[in-house]
């Protein structure tokens, strides 16, 4: 062993002397003050972050919800461009029924969809509830489609007078544009900031 060794081998090995030790003056009170401040700002009681659980069922609806707002806007471009036919036919007096068959089918498509993605989409909202994680996107979300479900059930009321005079199909057609826009709106934000 080096000279080194043995030297550490020594103090590390040396017993350390039993009795009273004594401090410097006013030590104690300055380590009771050290040890207050460092409680005092550095410890911070933080609250521990709650697991959230989601249910196999979570992840089902979520991806019903997810494909079927794919089919959303071709069936918005379908329905504006049929719509748009049929005015213009309605100006000249003579719109085709098949015209009108294919934009009721497209709109009852359109209520078919909207209504599997607010189930699924609700049922997901209330199973989320406790998840802090972008919250206020689910929530803006949310709103905005509920608010597009309101204008197409609207749009769908209003509809039977569109066939009447061409006031009501300008009004009918003002309602489900907006609706539209809105849930565009509503379906973009979440395919472009949702993590």
């Amino acid at each position: 062993m080096t000279f080194l060794q043995l030297m550490v081998v020594g103090v590390l090995s040396t017993p350390v002397p039993a009795g009273p030790r004594i401090a410097p003056v006013g030590f104690s009170e300055r380590l009771a003050t050290a040890t207050d401040s460092l409680t005092s700002t550095d410890t911070v009681p933080r609250k521990r972050p709650k697991s959230i659980d989601y249910s196999d069922a979570y992840y089902t609806r979520l991806e019903i919800h997810r494909v079927a707002s794919y089919a959303e806007l071709p069936l918005f471009a379908a329905e504006y461009v049929l719509g748009e036919r049929l005015l213009k036919e309605e100006r000249t007096g003579f719109p085709s029924q098949g015209l009108k068959t294919a934009h009721t089918t497209v709109a009852l498509g359109l209520g078919a969809l909207f209504t599997v993605n607010t189930v699924t989409g609700v049922w997901n909202l209330w199973e989320s509830r406790n998840d802090p994680a972008n919250r206020a996107l689910r929530l803006i979300h949310s709103v905005a489609m509920l608010g597009a479900d309101a204008g197409f059930a609207w749009a769908g009321a209003s509809g039977g007078g569109a066939k009447r005079d061409l006031s009501n199909a300008n009004h009918h057609r003002t309602i489900s544009v907006s609706s539209m826009a809105l849930a565009t709106a509503g379906t973009a934000m979440m395919w472009l900031f949702h993590n």
